[in-house]
């Protein structure tokens, strides 16, 4: 994804069917480049992975660079332990990585959109972006 040339690293985050995900694969295959994408297969996917809990998770982390499991409970104002069933229902969704026993989101925006509707011209029903 371009942004204007800054050194900024974003990343887009919907739905996107098997088709459309392997297409992108092939592509980037051939050489390609591709933009930074998190794809979730159905919206019920995105919203349990991207829960409300999770979220503010990935809001505190956004370009921050690698953060401990203890800051960032800090930052969103929870215990930590229970924290842990948030990143590691994360990291399994491949959302973020773990790194030296450190938590990564390497993205410094982010960009999540629900498209509803068969043909051009359907309704965005929500658009959220991410910013430290």
């Amino acid at each position: 994804m371009s942004n204007g040339g800054s050194d900024e690293k974003h990343c887009n985050c919907g739905i996107s069917s098997l088709e459309e995900t392997k297409a992108r694969l092939a592509t980037a295959f051939l050489g390609e480049p591709q933009s930074n994408r998190i794809s979730f297969l159905t919206v019920e996917q995105m919203r349990k992975v991207l829960s409300p809990r999770r979220t503010a998770i990935l809001q505190a982390m956004t370009g921050q660079g690698p953060m401990s499991i203890r800051e960032a409970a800090r930052r969103v104002g929870r215990d930590v332990k229970a924290m842990h069933g948030d990143v590691t229902a994360l990291v399994n969704a491949g959302v973020i990585d773990r790194q030296n026993g450190l938590m990564v989101f390497p993205f410094d925006g982010v960009h999540v959109d629900l498209y509803w509707g068969r043909r051009r011209g359907g309704v965005v029903l929500r658009v959220l972006h991410v910013v430290p």
